[in-house]
């Protein structure tokens, strides 16, 4: 692709990286996107932002973001077709509050649910009790979204950046144990989750890709 093109690294099942990808398909915003492995980074990736998280959005000019919802946020200011940063209800300061919540509390316990394992030091020894604890405290964050969803979204009758944003990592926490979450009395969540996951947009964003080398 052509060189003046934003350029986004990204990681297909990472919802850092798939909230990114949702914003710059719903803008369609063009852009080259850059499929990595994990465990062998491209170096014009870590040149470009040496933390070495996904999403990293390289812009023409040389800018770089790799915050994911900064680049949602550049995507959709440049162009915002359905609306997301004007939900039906509320305003952006209340979706951004809410994003703040999933992506600090939620998201920790998301981490030692699906991966107990990783924090012996915090587990004393008991990855199991260690992961339903932390599934249980994530239970509670899912149950405060599921009333928020009368409306079919969180912030009204149709998707908002607080969505798309949260949706990624919902869907983590549903496919760490299918069949536990399927049984939740979640009825609203679990239809808001089943028709992100059944979207054209979804769709889109999931497709493999082949690992891009330079």
């Amino acid at each position: 692709m052509s060189d003046a093109l934003p350029v986004l690294y990204s990681f297909r099942r990472c919802p850092y990286a798939m909230r990114a990808r949702l914003a710059l398909a719903i803008s369609s915003e063009p852009h080259e996107l850059r499929e990595v492995v994990l465990r062998s980074k491209p170096a014009e990736m870590l040149a470009a932002s040496p933390k070495g998280t996904v999403p990293v959005l390289v812009l023409p000019g040389g800018e770089v973001i790799d915050e994911s919802l900064d680049v949602m946020l550049w995507a959709l200011r440049r162009k915002d077709p359905e609306g997301w940063l004007a939900p039906a209800q509320g305003s952006l300061d209340e979706m951004l509050t809410l994003i703040s919540g999933n992506d600090g509390a939620f998201k920790r316990s998301l981490d030692r649910y699906k991966y107990p394992n990783r924090y012996d030091q915090e587990s004393a020894g008991d990855a199991g009790g260690f992961g339903l604890h932390h599934r249980s405290l994530g239970a509670a964050w899912l149950l405060e979204l599921d009333g928020m969803l009368e409306g079919g979204w969180l912030f009204g009758r149709r998707a908002s950046l607080a969505d798309m944003a949260l949706l990624p990592f919902v869907r983590q926490f549903a496919h760490t144990d299918p069949d536990w979450f399927a049984a939740q009395p979640w009825p609203q969540l679990q239809t808001w989750l089943a028709q992100f996951e059944a979207s054209a947009l979804y769709a889109d964003v999931m497709q493999k890709h082949a690992p891009w080398r330079a």
